[in-house]
């Protein structure tokens, strides 16, 4: 009888012990203070604000505010120093519409 009890409470309350331990949360991950990007805010002699953005040193993104009209953003997206506007073609973030016109 003793044994019967014990298998059926080893039988019931391990899958409580296996969900529990699937629940845990997951990890904190920790951000190191040097990889967060720094932003540099400056006026240029056009009167526009032209926003920095770098990682480690490094000039990953410019941000361009003229003082009349929209602000464009310019991204090196390869790293090598050439910066193309987020607006251009073949960026990722352009959308081109697509419309059926006509079907023969």
């Amino acid at each position: 009888m003793r044994r019967l009890i014990l298998f059926s409470a080893l039988l019931f309350t391990s899958p409580f012990a296996v969900a529990q331990a699937e629940e845990s949360p997951p990890p904190v991950e920790v951000i190191d203070d040097s990889v967060q990007p720094q932003v540099t805010i400056r006026q240029n002699e056009k009167g526009e604000i032209v926003e920095e953005h770098r990682v480690n040193g490094k000039l990953y993104q410019i941000t361009i505010t003229p003082e009349s009209g929209a602000p464009y953003t310019l991204i090196d997206r390869t790293g090598d120093g050439n910066f193309i506007p987020t607006d251009a073609p073949g960026s990722p973030g352009l959308s081109v519409p697509m419309w059926v016109i006509g079907t023969f």
